[in-house]
C-alpha cells in the first residue's frame, strides 16, 4: 500500500495532497501539521493528521513531501532521511546552507532520494526553450534576461499576504528565496557561474519584512556571457519570460502564455510554437511528483537532485553577499 505524508498543508501542501490523490486514488495520504492546533480539520483529501514529526514517523510513509517554511525544511528532512524516507523538499531548499551539505550526506550515505520542488523544469514550453538553447538553434548564447514578477497580495487572495511564509523574513520569505524558480532554470540550462552580483530593496509600501524586488547578475566563462534575473512582488500584472540572445537569433519564452518564439537571423523569420498540451497549469506540478513517486519506486536518482539543489542555494548565498558587499561574488565551482 502506498503511504505518503505531506508536511503542511498549505496552498502548495494542498495542491500536492490533491494530486497524489489523483495520481494514486487508492493510497493513504497523511498531513503532519507544524502547529499545535489539534483543532484543524483534516485537509481535503487527506486521510489522516499529526502533530508531531514522532508520530507522523510511526506512520511509516513510503515517501514525504515537504511543504512547510523553508526555515523548517533541512530540520525535518533530516529527520525523515534518518528513518529511510525519501522526500521531496519544496524550493527553495533552505532559507541558509546550514545542514544542508550534512543531510544530502546523510542521504546519499544511505541511498535515499532528495529532489528539490522545482517544478517549472516539468512545464512543456520551458522544456522545449531549453531544448532549443542547448541544441544551438540560436547559435552560442551571449545575453539572458530572466523576469518574474507578481503582485504579492494577489498570490493568494483568499489569504492574509502579511501572514504567509513569502512575507517574513524568519520563515525563509523574500523574492530571492521565493522566486529563486527563475535561478534554478538558468541553472539548469548554463550550470554555475563564475560571479554573481546583486542588489535588492522593498520598494514599495506591502507591510512586509523582506526585499520584494532583486536584480541579479550570473557571470560566465568560457564562453562568456551575461545572465540578469529580475524578480519582484511589486508587479501588478503577472509576469514571467525569458530571452535569450544568441549569434543566430533570439529566443523568447513566455510563462504565462506557455509558448516560445524564435527569431531565426539568416531567414529575418519568426516561429512561434505554442505548447497546447501545457494548458492546465497544474500538469507540470502532477509530472513532478509523477517523477519523483516513480524515482522512488524504481529507486532511482531524481532529475533534481539534491547536489543541484545546493548548487542552486549556493548561487543564493553568493546573491545575498552581494547584496551586502555590493560588489561580485566569485564562485570557485
Amino acid at each position: 500500500m502506498r503511504k505518503y505524508l505531506v508536511v503542511s498543508a498549505g496552498s502548495i501542501g494542498a495542491r500536492h495532497i490533491r494530486n497524489i490523490r489523483i495520481l494514486f486514488p487508492d493510497s493513504v495520504i497523511a498531513v503532519l501539521r507544524l502547529n499545535s492546533d489539534t483543532s484543524s480539520a483534516l485537509p481535503e483529501f487527506s486521510d489522516l493528521q499529526f502533530f508531531s514529526i514522532n508520530d507522523a514517523l510511526l506512520f511509516n510513509p513510503s515517501a514525504a513531501l515537504i511543504a512547510s517554511p523553508a526555515s523548517t525544511h533541512v530540520e525535518i528532512a533530516a529527520k525523515l532521511v534518518n528513518m529511510g524516507v525519501p522526500v521531496l523538499i519544496e524550493k527553495p531548499f533552505s532559507n541558509s546552507m546550514t545542514q544542508i551539505k550534512e543531510l544530502v550526506d546523510t542521504a546519499k550515505l544511505q541511498q535515499i532520494p532528495i529532489m528539490i520542488g522545482y517544478n517549472l523544469r516539468f512545464k512543456s514550453s520551458l522544456i522545449e526553450a531549453r531544448r532549443r538553447v542547448v541544441n544551438g538553434s540560436i547559435g552560442q548564447v551571449s545575453y539572458v534576461r530572466a523576469s518574474v514578477g507578481q503582485y504579492l497580495p494577489d498570490w493568494r487572495p483568499n489569504s492574509d499576504y502579511k501572514k504567509n511564509v513569502t512575507a517574513q523574513k524568519k520563515l525563509g520569505g523574500g523574492a530571492l528565496l521565493e522566486l529563486s524558480h527563475e535561478i534554478d532554470y538558468i541553472y539548469w540550462m548554463f550550470g554555475m557561474p563564475q560571479g554573481v552580483f546583486c542588489i535588492a530593496d522593498k520598494l514599495s509600501s506591502l507591510d512586509i519584512d523582506v526585499e520584494d524586488t532583486v536584480e541579479i547578475v550570473l557571470l560566465y566563462q568560457n564562453p562568456k556571457r551575461i545572465i540578469s534575473i529580475h524578480l519582484d512582488f511589486i508587479q501588478r500584472q503577472v509576469s514571467r519570460s525569458c530571452s535569450f540572445v544568441g549569434t543566430e537569433g533570439t529566443l523568447i519564452w513566455d510563462g504565462i502564455k506557455d509558448n516560445v518564439e524564435i527569431y531565426n537571423a539568416s531567414s529575418k523569420s519568426i516561429e512561434v510554437a505554442n505548447i497546447s498540451n501545457q494548458a492546465d497549469s497544474n500538469q507540470c506540478y502532477l509530472d513532478e511528483i509523477e517523477h519523483f513517486l516513480k524515482c522512488v519506486e524504481t529507486h532511482t536518482e531524481p532529475t533534481i537532485n539534491a547536489t543541484q539543489g545546493i548548487d542552486v542555494m549556493e548561487i543564493i548565498e553568493a546573491a545575498k553577499r552581494s547584496m551586502h558587499s555590493k560588489s561580485v561574488e566569485t564562485l570557485t565551482r
